[in-house]
C-alpha cells in the first residue's frame, strides 16, 4: 500500500475542523496555524502578548483574515472557558519559557505554567470533554540524563523551576486524561529553531539567537568548549510531528520526543551559520554563573517513540534548516529585530 503524503493526511483530518492555538502568535503556535489553515481548518488564536515574549502579529499576516485572534491569557477563566468551546483539538503552547527569568522571579513559570494549565483543564472537563488537547512541553524537563539519546522512560530530574513548572503542567494534564478521559498528547521538544521565532533577544532559542548575531555582522560567544551537544530541529519537522500526534489515536495518553537522530553541538552550528551567512565570527567565553547552573550537559532524544507510533522522522538537515531561516529574516529583519 502506498503511504499517504503527510500533508495530504492532515488535510484529510483537518479540514472543516475547530482548532484553538494557545499561545498562537508566537513561534511554534503561528508554524501551526500557517499548516493548518492550508489544511482548511477553522482557527482561533489565543495570546496574551506579554512584552518580550514571542507573540508577534507579524506571524500570521499571509492568513490574518482567515483566523480569529483573542488577545487573552491562559489564566483567564471566563475567557478560557469560552475559547475551548466546540474546539475538536486544542494545541497548547502557551507557558512562560525564560529558562534564566526562572531564576530571579519563580511566580510567572508557576502561575503561567502550572495554574495557567489547570485553567485550560478545568474548562475542557467542564465544557468541552470531548476535544483532544496536545500539550508542547520541553526536553529540560529531563534534566541531566544519565544515558543518550534520552528516551521517554528516562525518570526527569529538572533542574530548575521553569523545567519543574513545564513537568507539573504535564502531570496535571495527565490527571485530567486518567480522572475525567479528556483525550490528551504530551510532547517534549527539543531546540526548536526556525522563521518566525523571536529576534530581540537571547532568552529563547540560541540558534536563532546566533543567526541574528551572524546577520548583524558581530560575534557569536560560544560557552565552553562548543563541544556540548543537542539535536537542533527545525520548525517545518517540528509542526509536522505535532500534527501527526494529533491525528493519531495510538498516541493519546502518552509522552512522546520530538526532536532530532542527528545530534550537533554548539560550536558546529555556529560555524554552520556563519558559513551561509556570510557574516559573524566566533569566540569562546567562559559560563556565567546563571548559564552553568542551568546547563545539564549533552542532550539529544530518542524519537524512536514517536517514528514507531506515527511513521514521523525530522526531514531537514541543520545546514538547509539554517539556510532557510537566514532568507526569511534577511526579507522580514524590520518585523522581528
Amino acid at each position: 500500500m502506498q503511504a499517504i503524503p503527510p500533508q495530504q493526511l492532515f488535510c484529510e483530518a483537518f479540514a472543516g475542523r475547530r482548532v484553538l492555538i494557545l499561545g498562537g502568535l508566537g513561534f511554534i503556535g503561528s508554524s501551526l496555524a500557517l499548516r493548518l489553515a492550508a489544511c482548511g481548518a477553522r482557527i482561533t488564536l489565543a495570546d496574551a502578548m506579554i512584552e518580550e515574549y514571542g507573540g508577534n502579529p507579524r506571524n500570521i499576516a499571509p492568513i490574518r483574515d482567515d483566523v480569529v485572534i483573542n488577545y487573552c491569557d491562559i489564566r483567564d477563566r471566563a475567557a478560557i472557558e469560552w475559547l475551548v468551546r466546540d474546539q475538536d483539538y486544542v494545541f497548547h503552547s502557551a507557558a512562560q519559557v525564560c529558562h534564566l527569568k526562572s531564576l530571579s522571579d519563580p511566580f510567572p513559570d508557576i502561575d503561567i505554567n502550572i495554574r495557567g494549565t489547570a485553567v485550560v483543564m478545568e474548562a475542557l472537563r467542564r465544557f468541552n470533554p470531548g476535544c483532544k488537547l496536545i500539550k508542547l512541553g520541553s526536553r529540560g524537563q529531563y534534566g541531566s540524563v544519565l544515558k543518550l539519546p534520552a528516551d521517554e522512560d528516562e525518570r526527569p530530574d529538572p533542574k530548575g523551576i521553569y523545567e519543574i513548572s513545564l513537568l507539573a503542567a504535564e502531570h496535571i494534564i495527565s490527571s485530567y486524561s486518567r480522572n475525567h478521559g479528556i483525550r490528551c498528547v504530551l510532547s517534549r521538544l527539543t531546540n526548536i529553531y526556525g522563521p518566525r521565532a523571536q529576534m530581540r533577544h537571547n532568552r529563547f532559542g540560541v540558534a536563532n539567537w546566533f543567526m541574528r548575531l551572524a546577520l548583524d555582522g558581530q560575534t557569536i560567544p560560544i560557552f565552553g568548549d562548543g563541544r556540548i551537544k543537542r539535536d537542533f530541529l527545525y520548525i517545518d519537522d517540528c509542526v509536522d510531528a505535532l500534527l501527526a500526534l494529533a491525528v493519531t489515536p495510538e498516541a493519546e495518553g502518552e509522552v512522546f520526543n520530538i526532536g532530532h537522530d542527528a545530534p550537533s553541538d554548539f560550536l558546529t552550528l555556529a560555524q554552520c551559520i556563519i558559513e551561509a551567512a556570510g557574516t559573524g565570527d566566533i569566540a569562546f567565553t567562559p559560563f556565567s554563573p546563571e548559564r552553568k547552573a542551568q546547563e545539564p550537559g549533552d542532550f539529544y532524544s530518542n524519537i524512536a517513540k514517536i517514528t514507531r507510533v506515527t511513521g514521523w522522522r525530522p526531514t531537514t538537515p541543520l545546514a538547509e534548516g539554517v539556510a532557510e531561516t537566514l532568507e526569511f529574516y534577511r526579507a522580514n529583519q524590520e518585523h522581528y529585530w
